[in-house]
This record gives structure tokens, C-alpha cells and sequence, in this order.
């Protein structure tokens, strides 16, 4: 039994997505595994942002159940009882079981601990770049969103969370050796810089799985590679699961200990990097020719 389907967080069952008669995303089925870099890959269009938007709660899947175990894994029979019973969320033996597809989008981030980045960076630009990581906090300086009582009067348990926030977020900028810049706006900083703070941001969350949309986008080689340093650290130092979509072939092959190939909104392949760098259905895809025109392509190209 492969790694991710012995232990893993988030499984994808028959997840559809339609936009009136239009269906971008059919029957898609697959797992996460915990503690594991899983790539979602595919030509344009294929509908790996709609996957996405999907497990994050932008949108609300046509069909199919995004089940996220925190914890342990969850038996068939836990997440058979959840579904049947209507309800989002459960505590297990092990920890704790969402239905995705069931909560609100501010829930998927704040309850089930998901996190995303996007393709085109979402800073706050007039911020710092601390700001920036002291914002992905404020949920734990806050009770319900509002400002607590212990804040409007600075009581000592406030001071506590704010310089607990405060050490993390230094942390971060250590980690990915942006403290010198930590009074700079966010937005007067070099591009590979802010990719790199937006991933930071995100997990000063706390994410038990770590949404990454085409993180190499825009970045020089110097520069990509700095960023699969930092998805290693992740996945090797903190309890974070790491999916993500990306177009950058070093990237996905460098890191990913599991990949996912999407064509026109189907699942096409799944494997480990070594099967899908050899598989003919993916490379049909991506030469766009015919499965069978594949060898023929393959010789006229030396591939």
C-alpha cells in the first residue's frame, strides 16, 4: 500500500465541479499523505485551481466529500457515520475529522487548519513584512473575531499572546532571512522575497495542510531553489502536509514524494515522481498528441 493511502490527511472522493453545463472538474478521486509533498499537475485548464478553490472552500463542490483527518488517519467507518449524520466536523480517537466540502470557507482555514497561497501574491503590501506575519494571527489574539477584554486593558494574558505572536512571527523572518527587512513594506520587496513571506504568512497560521498555488511562479532559478529549501523545511520540521500546483517541472520533481496529473478536469495519473516522469498518458498530455503518437514524438524529440 502506497504511503498516502496508508496514512493520509486529506482524501478527495468523486469530487465534481460544474459551472452551469460547463464541467471543469469530473469523478476526481485522491489522497494526501500526511507529512508529504503532493503536486497537482496538468496543462492549462486542467482544472487544478478549481480543485483547489474546492478543498480551500472558495467554492462548494457539485458533487463529492473532502474528508481532512487531523491526528490519526480516519477509518471509512468514522467518515461513513459523519456523512450520514449531516454534520461538518467530529472529534475521533486520534483527533479530529472535517468534511470540507461542509464548512464555510473561513472554517476550512480557522477549524480544519487549512492554508493557501495564490498564484498572484496577496500581501498586504502598505504593511511590514512583520505586520504581514503578525496578521495571519489574529485569530488567536481574538476571541470570535472580536477584540478581547484582556486586550482593550492590556492585561498581562494579552501581553503574553501578543509577544508569543511577536517571537513566531521573528521566527519566520529567520527562516527565510528576510529579519533585516522586517520594517519594510511588504510591497517594496523584491519578488522571490514576497512569494517566500506569503508561504511565512501562511504558516504562522498553524496549518496542518499547506495549499501552495504555482509557488515558483515568476522566479529565477537562484530563486527556486530557495523555495524548495523552504518546502523541505516544512515538510521535514513542522507537522504540515504540503499540496500544491505548479507548472515548474524542478520544482515538482525535486520535492514531491507524490504527484496527481489532471486533464481536462480528470484524473489521469497518480503516482510517485519516478512513474509519472515515465507514464505516456502524461507525456501524451503534455506534447498534446495521441497516446499512440507518443514514441514517435518521443524519438523525433531524443526525449
Amino acid at each position: 500500500m502506497r504511503s498516502w493511502d496508508r496514512d493520509p490527511i486529506l482524501s478527495v472522493d468523486h469530487l465534481s465541479m460544474r459551472f452551469g453545463g460547463l464541467l471543469a472538474v469530473g469523478d476526481v478521486s485522491f489522497r494526501v499523505g500526511r507529512g508529504e509533498v503532493t503536486a497537482v499537475i496538468g496543462p492549462n485548464g486542467a482544472g487544478k485551481t478549481t480543485v483547489f478553490n474546492c478543498i480551500t472552500g472558495f467554492y462548494k463542490p457539485s458533487m463529492g466529500r473532502l474528508a481532512l483527518a487531523q491526528g490519526v488517519p480516519a477509518s471509512a467507518a468514522e467518515i461513513h457515520d459523519l456523512t450520514r449524520m449531516g454534520r461538518a466536523s467530529v472529534k475521533t480517537a486520534g483527533g479530529s475529522l472535517h468534511l470540507l466540502e461542509r464548512l464555510p470557507d473561513h472554517k476550512v482555514a480557522s477549524v480544519a487548519k487549512v492554508a493557501r497561497t495564490f498564484q498572484n501574491i496577496r500581501l498586504f503590501s502598505g504593511m511590514t513584512a512583520l505586520e504581514n506575519l503578525l496578521v495571519a494571527q489574529h485569530m488567536g489574539l481574538t476571541e470570535s473575531g472580536l477584540l478581547s477584554p484582556a486586550a482593550l486593558f492590556n492585561l498581562p494574558s494579552w501581553r503574553r499572546k501578543e509577544e508569543k505572536a511577536v517571537h513566531r512571527a521573528i521566527q519566520w523572518l529567520e527562516r527565510i532571512n528576510l529579519l533585516d527587512r522586517a520594517d519594510d513594506p511588504a510591497g517594496e520587496l523584491p519578488y522571490g522575497d514576497q512569494r517566500r513571506l506569503e508561504i511565512a504568512r501562511a504558516m504562522c497560521s498553524d496549518p496542518v495542510l499547506l495549499c501552495l498555488d504555482e509557488p515558483a511562479a515568476g522566479l529565477n532559478p537562484r530563486e527556486s531553489l530557495a523555495l524548495n529549501d523552504l518546502l523541505r523545511t516544512i515538510r521535514n520540521e513542522f507537522a504540515t502536509s504540503l499540496l500544491l500546483i505548479e507548472h515548474d517541472m524542478s520544482v515538482v520533481m525535486g520535492i514531491s514524494d507524490h504527484i496527481i496529473v489532471l486533464e481536462y478536469g480528470r484524473k489521469i495519473a497518480d503516482g510517485t515522481p519516478e512513474e509519472i516522469r515515465t507514464d505516456p498518458r502524461v507525456i501524451a498530455a503534455y506534447l498534446g498528441v495521441d497516446e499512440e503518437a507518443v514514441e514517435a514524438v518521443e524519438a523525433e524529440v531524443g526525449i
